[in-house]
C-alpha cells in the first residue's frame, strides 16, 4: 500500500478493514472461534485500535511467521478441536455471507473447499523465448478466500516442509495428495492491496 499504517488497519467508513472482515464471520455464525494471525509489532496498535473503536468481538491473537504458510502454522497450534477451519486474508473484508456458509456447507463433504471466480479478462501465457500466446480463460479461475478444510487434515499437510509454490492453503493441502474442491466465491470479495483497491472498498461500503 507503501504507506506507514499497514493495510489491515486502514480506516474506511472510519473503521478499520479488519474490523469488518471479523465481523463478516461472526454474522455468519455468532459462536464462531477466531484466531487472528498477526506480526507480534502489530499487536498493541491492534489492541489499542480495538479500544479507540470499541471493538468487543471476542478473537484470539496469535503471532505470525516469516511467511504466509509459517503464519497459518501459528494459527492452526490454537485450533483445539476437531471440525473445520476456515483460512481468510484479514483484508478479505467484502465476503458474502453465502460465500462463507457455501464453503463450511461444502468442506463437512468434501474436507477441502476454496471459493473461485471466472476469469473476465484475457490470460497470456509467457513463453521461455521472451513471446507469448493466448489460452482458454474458462479453464483457470481467480481464487479466494476462505479456504475451509477438515481440521486434522490441514493441521497435517502443515507438517510438511515449507516450499515456495505453498502459496495458499489449498497448495499446501495439494502438496499432501489430497483434492481440492470449488465453490462459488463473490466478486466483491477483493483483497485490499493497492491505493486503488482501497477506493473500491470505499465505493463497496457507501
Amino acid at each position: 500500500m507503501g504507506g506507514e499504517v499497514p493495510k489491515q488497519f486502514l480506516l474506511v467508513k472510519g473503521k478499520p478493514l479488519l474490523m469488518y472482515t471479523i465481523e463478516a464471520f461472526y454474522s455468519y455464525n455468532p459462536h464462531i472461534k477466531v484466531i487472528l494471525v498477526l506480526p507480534s509489532s502489530q499487536q498493541d496498535y491492534w489492541a489499542d485500535l480495538c479500544k479507540v473503536h470499541h471493538f468487543s468481538l471476542a478473537h484470539t491473537v496469535v503471532d505470525g511467521g516469516e511467511t504466509r504458510f509459517h503464519s497459518v502454522k501459528n494459527g492452526l497450534a490454537y485450533v483445539t478441536t476437531s471440525g473445520l477451519v476456515g483460512v481468510h486474508d484479514g483484508v478479505r473484508p467484502f465476503v458474502s455471507q453465502q460465500v462463507i456458509a457455501s464453503c463450511y456447507a461444502l468442506a463437512a463433504q468434501k474436507k477441502a473447499v476454496i471459493p473461485v471466480v471466472n476469469v473476465i479478462e484475457t490470460v497470456r501465457h509467457l513463453l521461455p523465448d521472451g513471446t507469448s500466446e493466448t489460452v482458454d480463460r474458462e479453464e483457470y479461475k481467480l481464487v479466494q478466500t476462505p479456504q475451509v478444510f477438515e481440521a486434522d487434515l490441514l493441521k497435517r499437510a502443515y507438517e510438511q516442509p515449507f516450499v515456495s509454490s505453498f502459496t495458499d492453503d489449498a497448495s499446501v493441502v495439494e502438496a499432501l495428495g489430497f483434492p481440492v474442491y470449488l465453490t462459488e466465491g463473490n466478486r466483491e470479495n477483493i483483497k485490499i492491496t493497492t491505493p486503488f483497491d482501497l477506493r473500491m472498498a470505499e465505493a463497496i461500503i457507501k
